[in-house]
């Protein structure tokens, strides 16, 4: 008998052909039995007819849960339906709207693990819901909270999520990606690096399927970004600087935009569109996960210091928000209450780094508002 689709095990994400009328599998690397055709919403597997067999089914998850008024963590990363109708705040014909992707990975059970990562997350979500009037239905959660039910921060999500937040961008919108977790560099084998060497941000898997590059995160969202669409990018992570790389930092100090272009001439533009980087240090410093902030609850330095300023802090401009945030940096670093022993033991040995302001084009960021 002819197989005329594809099913994928939801468990291990192996992929399968499967004949016409084949009722169930058993996968046989999980064991997972799969329903076929006309399963539930809440089946192990997902049937695809050959008409999106091409299609990822990440990728149409993604699609979908967009369209549903559902909260961004379902309660059953399988429960979805490939024929719900577009609301009217996530359809991709309606203009402007309010998008973000939030990413925060634990790396629970590993000696690298963060204890911190699902508390920005929160903060965030909290943040662009309350400040900035983000529909809930229209933000998307990656963390590895499995009692909120939300979708794992695995490399392959993560990719596909992003390509979920541009896609169908459009003049007026407002896109916002999030991340905390561990960030990297490796050696810049393409000459596109000023300093010689890739950022990257650390999946949940990254040791088995690798990190996501700069160069990757620049074509996937940066670079389809069309006139009229802002992109914010806010990086809670190591070696963070210019992880979209784009083409101009901001230098608090001398309060001009540095040429951040490529030696190579690659392109990293946008399409048209304006893209704006917020990261947690510069590209050869670390970041710091810490309780200072709250005395007991673990947050990004970052998130923690920028979520208080914008909080307390309506309308203010960009300018006014780095040298807040550095203000609050430095009374933190040079706190003459905390012994140098108990600094050390919190830093670990480091202390917290001003954040780095980048974007796609120059403007006044004394004049110009902070929005999301």
């Amino acid at each position: 008998m002819e197989p005329t689709g594809r099913v994928i095990c939801s468990r291990c994400n192996k992929e399968y052909s499967v004949a016409k009328y084949a009722t169930v599998i058993r996968c046989t690397e999980c064991k997972t039995t799969i329903p076929i055709g006309g399963q539930s919403s809440r089946a192990q597997g997902q049937y695809c007819n050959s008409s999106r067999s091409s299609v990822p089914q990440s990728y149409l998850y993604f699609k979908d849960k967009f369209k549903n008024k559902h909260s961004s963590c379902p309660a059953d990363p399988t429960d979805f339906s490939l024929d719900t109708k577009p609301s009217r705040a996530g359809s991709a014909e309606t203009h402007p709207r309010k998008r973000a992707l939030l990413c925060g990975v634990t790396y629970e059970n590993k000696k690298y693990r963060l204890k911190g990562t699902i508390n920005d997350v929160n903060s965030m979500k909290e943040m662009l819901i309350n400040q900035f009037h983000y529909p809930p239905d229209c933000i998307r959660v990656l963390t590895e909270d499995q009692k909120a039910g939300c979708i794992p921060p695995t490399k392959k999500n993560i990719q596909v999520a992003l390509k979920w937040l541009v896609e169908g961008s459009g003049p007026g919108d407002s896109l916002v990606f999030f991340f905390s977790g561990h960030g990297l560099r490796q050696p810049d084998f393409a000459e596109d690096e000023l300093d010689g060497f890739d950022e990257t941000i650390c999946p949940v898997d990254f040791m088995q399927e690798g990190m996501i590059l700069d160069n990757e995160i620049n074509s996937t969202i940066v670079r389809p970004l069309k006139k009229g669409v802002t992109l914010h990018a806010i990086v809670d992570a190591c070696h963070s600087g210019t992880i979209l790389d784009l083409e101009y930092v901001y230098n608090r100090q001398s309060k001009v935009w540095d040429d951040n272009r490529p030696p190579s001439n690659a392109e990293k533009s946008t399409s048209g569109g304006l893209a704006i980087c917020l990261s947690a240090c510069g590209d050869n410093q670390l970041a710091a996960d810490t309780s200072v902030f709250t005395g007991k609850t673990m947050a990004g330095a970052l998130t923690y210091i920028l979520f208080d300023t914008v909080k307390n802090n309506a309308g203010i401009t960009y300018g006014d928000l780095l040298d807040k945030m550095h203000d609050v940096i430095e009374r933190t670093n040079n706190n003459r209450c905390l012994s140098s022993k108990l600094l050390q033991k919190i830093f670990r040995h480091r202390r917290i780094q001003d954040p780095l302001l980048s974007a796609s084009e120059e403007f006044d960021v004394q004049s110009k508002k902070f929005g999301l």
